[in-house]
């Protein structure tokens, strides 16, 4: 805490400042004399001068300086906020997120965004991750205020798509770096990691293998959509799993050993999960015994913690990028209540929600929206689940007006929640 203390003296910052632009001015002075001072590398710079801008001490210090003074990243944060939505009504949520509520027109007609604009280095107290409605079970659903008030939440906006019915997630969720359902047809997802974020169309990557046989995987926590895939079923799904497919069966198993085959539903053990597919694959796994479940993602995101899937994409490597029809989504096009979220070439995350379906607020087409997201700084973003499931949550309010209202119940919500103390304290000691 002493070594804390010194960091965020005022004299200490500053005197670390004087060094840090000295350092990088001498560094730069000698590379110059380096170069200069020998003929062939003189004519190089030369020419690299020509084609190559000059190095700026100037902009290396303040990125320096960014990194390492909390006080100095807030204020260029709260000034960026500021140029960025200039006639918008800006509310402080925390240090380093801002509520931003502001009014677009297209073809004279009205359309009612909220955004959350945050700074994670600035908000070092906040997480960003995926929640489920329910900590025990997929098969849950509640309203996005009862979501947050039991975790600590700041600020919330609906997630990915369910299925209506039952409350299970479709489409990839991981969150603490465990997957709880697999992809729905190839859609596109956005990875959270500790330093940045990223997006792309996430596939499966997971296998069984036992008895001196390997067996695909073909999704995980999903309904079945093929009486031939292999699917795997973990105790977040429910007590027991579906019954096989037709001419299949299932396979229990408890800490790495099938314990029991049949073709009706199986408790799913907490120490193990359930497999069912086709006889032809599972029945090979029965030799033995030994089952080991491997999971994977494609592309794999090594270091990623979270994992939220959405669709279509919006912005893509900073371009306005929709593919509605290859991820089949064709039936959320028109014009409707959205749900966005995207990240900077900074690294701020937004989170957006636009109303619609009314008349004092229309709703957005997807080009409409993915313009919008690229116009305030998105690099990449995607689309989540909208319609009657839009809405936002700021401090123990909705703040957008849903179709229903509070909001329908959700299968699960991307929050800002606050750290545990323990987690917080440690973060800051390093």
């Amino acid at each position: 805490m002493d070594t804390l203390i010194l960091l965020r003296s005022e004299s200490f910052v500053k005197l670390l400042e004087k060094m840090l632009y000295l350092s990088v001015i001498i560094g730069v002075v000698c590379l110059q004399g380096v170069f200069f001072t020998n003929p062939i590398m003189a004519d190089d710079l030369k020419l690299a001068h020509n084609i190559a801008p000059v190095i700026d001490a100037q902009s290396i210090k303040e990125k320096i300086m960014l990194e390492i003074s909390p006080e100095l990243r807030k204020k260029k944060f709260d000034e960026m906020i500021k140029e960025k939505y200039p006639n918008a009504q800006i509310k402080d949520v925390a240090d380093g997120v801002k509520h931003i509520k502001l009014t677009k027109y297209y073809s004279g007609r009205p359309v009612k965004i909220n955004i959350i604009e945050t700074d994670l280095k600035v908000a070092s107290n906040l997480q960003l991750q995926p929640m489920l409605s329910s900590s025990e079970k997929l098969q849950s659903r509640r309203t996005i205020s009862s979501i947050a008030k039991n975790n600590n939440v700041i600020a919330a906006i609906n997630g990915t798509y369910f299925k209506p019915q039952t409350g299970v997630p479709l489409g990839t969720l991981m969150i603490n770096e465990k997957i709880y359902t697999g992809p729905v047809y190839d859609r596109v997802a956005l990875g959270i990691f500790d330093d940045g974020f990223d997006v792309a169309r996430v596939q499966l990557k997971a296998t069984v293998e036992g008895s001196g046989v390997k067996v695909k995987v073909d999704n995980i926590n999903q309904p079945r959509m093929l009486s031939t895939y292999v699917l795997v079923y973990t105790p977040e799904w429910g007590k027991y799993s579906p019954y096989a497919p037709k001419y299949g069966m299932s396979l229990r198993v408890a800490e790495g050993k099938i314990t029991k085959a049949s073709a009706n539903p199986l408790d799913i053990p907490e120490n193990g999960f359930v497999i069912s597919g086709p006889k032809k694959l599972l029945n090979p796994l029965l030799k033995d015994k030994d089952v080991k479940l491997d999971i994977k993602t494609v592309p794999e995101w090594k270091g990623v913690k979270h994992i939220i899937s959405g669709g279509p994409y919006l912005v893509k490597d900073g371009e306005v990028f929709v593919d509605m029809t290859a991820q089949k989504l064709a039936a959320i096009g028109g014009r409707n209540p959205r749900t966005a979220i995207g990240y900077t070439s900074d690294h701020n995350f937004i989170l957006l929600v636009a109303d619609g379906r009314e008349g004092s607020s229309i709703g957005m087409t997807l080009m409409e929206l993915a313009n919008f997201m690229k116009s305030i700084g998105c690099i990449g973003a995607i689309n989540l689940d909208g319609g009657g499931s839009t809405v936002m949550y700021v401090n123990g309010q909705v703040v957008n007006k849903p179709q229903v209202r509070g909001g329908i119940p959700l299968s699960n919500a991307l929050v800002l929640t606050e750290l545990p103390d323990n987690i917080a304290s440690e973060d800051i000691d390093k």
